[in-house]
C-alpha cells in the first residue's frame, strides 16, 4: 500500500530575497538579528500582533529584525503564527488560504495548523486558492527569522485581497489567543523619489500609531487590506503600536530617485 504523502509549498523566492543555501541563511538571519541589538527579556514587552517589511534581507531584513528580536521572551511560548499578507500576483476576493499542508525554506519545513485553518475557514471570506501562494513572497520571507526566533511553531498563512477591515479584523479576533502571534507582512510607498517617500511613510508611521486605519491605503502600504484589519483589531481591543523601525531602500542602494519605504512595529 502507498504511504500517504503530505502536502508541502516549496520555497518560491530562496537565491532571489534571501539565500538559498541553509548555512548561509541561517548566518544572515543570526546577523541581523545581532545586529538589531539585545532583546528585551521581559514577556510583558514582547509584542502579540507586528506589522513587518517583506523585501530581499539585504534592504528590509534589518528593519524586520528589530522586530523578530523582541520575540526572544516568547520564544517557547509561541505556537502559532497567524501571517497576513497582500496578493501581489493574484486577485483574491476575500481571504486565501494555500493548497499546502506545510511551508518550505531551505532552513526545513513549516506545518500550517490545521486547528487555525479549520477555524478560519469558519468565516464567510476565507477559501482556499493555492494560486494566490504559488509565487507570492510576502509571507514566505518570514519564514526563516521566525524558524530561527521560534523554538517549535506553525503557521496560518493568509492571502489577503478584496476586503473590508471589519471583515478582516473579526478574522484576527478568531484566531487572537494567548499562545498566537498576528504578524502583518507590508511594504510602504514605492517608488517615490527619496523626499517624497519619506513625507509619505511619515504620515503612514503616523496613521498606524494612531489607529487611523481609514488613511492607510494601498498606494501608501502595499499590505493595505490585511494592516488595516488589524488596526481595526487594535482599536477594537486597545492595542497601541510602537515604530521601531523605518528606512527605505535607498539606505542600501544609496539610489535616491525611486525608492521603497519600509517600517517595523509592535503592538502591545
Amino acid at each position: 500500500m502507498p504511504q500517504a504523502t503530505t502536502s508541502v509549498r516549496p520555497p518560491a523566492v530562496a537565491g532571489r530575497f534571501y539565500p538559498g543555501e541553509a548555512e548561509e541563511l541561517r548566518r544572515t538571519v543570526q546577523a541581523l538579528l545581532a545586529e538589531a541589538g539585545e532583546p528585551a527579556r521581559d514577556p510583558a514587552e514582547a509584542p502579540r500582533a507586528m506589522v513587518l517589511p517583506h523585501a530581499g534581507y539585504p534592504f528590509s531584513g534589518a528593519a524586520a529584525a528589530r522586530g523578530y528580536q523582541r520575540l526572544a521572551p516568547l520564544r517557547e511560548q509561541l505556537r502559532h503564527v497567524v501571517l497576513l499578507g497582500p496578493a501581489h500576483f493574484v486577485d483574491v476576493h476575500g481571504i486565501a488560504l494555500p493548497e499546502a499542508e506545510a511551508l518550505a525554506t531551505p532552513l526545513g519545513t513549516v506545518p500550517v495548523s490545521e486547528a487555525l485553518r479549520e477555524q478560519a475557514l469558519t468565516h464567510p471570506e476565507v477559501h482556499v486558492d493555492g494560486s494566490a501562494h504559488a509565487r507570492e513572497h510576502s509571507l514566505e520571507v518570514q519564514l526563516p527569522f521566525l524558524q530561527v526566533v521560534l523554538a517549535d511553531f506553525d503557521v496560518l498563512p493568509l492571502a489577503v485581497g478584496r476586503t473590508t477591515p471589519q471583515s478582516c479584523g473579526e478574522l484576527i479576533e478568531r484566531l487572537w489567543r494567548a499562545d498566537t502571534l498576528i504578524l502583518v507582512s507590508s511594504d510602504l510607498s514605492h517608488f517615490h523619489d527619496d523626499a517624497t517617500a519619506r513625507r509619505i511613510d511619515a504620515e503612514t508611521t503616523a496613521a498606524i500609531e494612531s489607529g487611523a486605519l481609514e488613511e492607510i491605503t494601498p498606494e501608501r502600504a502595499c499590505g493595505a487590506a490585511p494592516l488595516r484589519g488589524l488596526l481595526w483589531f487594535a482599536r477594537r481591543h486597545g492595542l497601541q503600536a510602537h515604530t521601531i523601525a523605518q528606512c527605505n531602500s535607498g539606505d542600501v542602494t544609496g539610489d535616491r530617485s525611486a525608492v521603497v519605504g519600509y517600517g517595523s512595529y509592535v503592538f502591545h
